[in-house]
């Protein structure tokens, strides 16, 4: 997996690119969580999403947010951040033109930030949001939501008590054309730190049912 240097609003932007194994591979977008609560794009769950992605020849890139390991720049309160998440979107739009699928996924902050950029992208085919921030981010701006997807969560999550994440899903479900999973792990917190296989048995399953219902051709 190659590093690689996009050039962004704030300067040098940081990230690894697994490329995918066809011409018209799907292409998936990976968002870390908060850089000021030490998130950066080797996060556990990065990585995991990232690769739960690759092994299924999706052409697959995280990167770091302005500010964050070697990207430049400073935290921009979420502004800067969706820049940044946009400048990496159209680097992998423009390495994969003939992509059959458009994929964003994010954990945390990166859930947040990956659902603003999907609002700004009709072209999304899906997303993946793990343990998005719905009590400290105002979500309204999912109207309408532009794709299906899976939103997952821990149900010992205090960070983000399930409750709160369980009425932007509800919104989100009464909107026609899009199909929103909703999936609680057990006894796991935002940090996922002893449950980093419920979020690959989560993700790559919901991923396997979406690609079997619309195969890459």
């Amino acid at each position: 997996m190659p590093d690689v240097i996009l050039t962004g609003a704030a300067g040098r932007i940081e990230g690894r690119y697994s490329p995918g194994k066809t011409d018209n591979a799907p292409i998936a977008l990976i968002l870390h969580p908060h850089p000021k609560a030490g998130g950066h794009m080797n996060h556990p769950v990065s990585v995991q999403l990232y690769h739960l992605f690759m092994k299924r020849g999706f052409a697959t890139l995280r990167f770091n947010f302005r500010g964050v390991g070697r990207s430049q720049g400073e935290f921009d309160s979420g502004i800067g951040e969706l820049a940044d998440a946009a400048t990496a979107l159209d680097w992998l739009q423009s390495n994969n033109p003939a992509a059959a699928q458009t994929w964003v996924a994010g954990y945390s902050f990166g859930a947040y930030i990956g659902m603003q950029l999907l609002m700004r992208r009709p072209e999304t085919d899906g997303f993946i949001s793990v343990s998005p921030p719905t009590n400290m981010y105002d979500f309204s701006f999912l109207a309408p939501c532009p794709a299906s997807g899976l939103i997952l969560t821990g149900g010992a999550d205090t960070v983000v008590p399930p409750v709160e994440v369980e009425r932007v899903v509800s919104k989100l479900r009464t909107q026609k054309g899009i199909v929103i999973d909703y999936e609680v792990v057990d006894k796991a917190t935002h940090f996922w730190a002893e449950h980093l296989p419920s979020v690959e048995q989560a993700v790559g399953g919901y991923l396997d049912k979406r690609l079997e219902a619309n195969p890459i051709p």
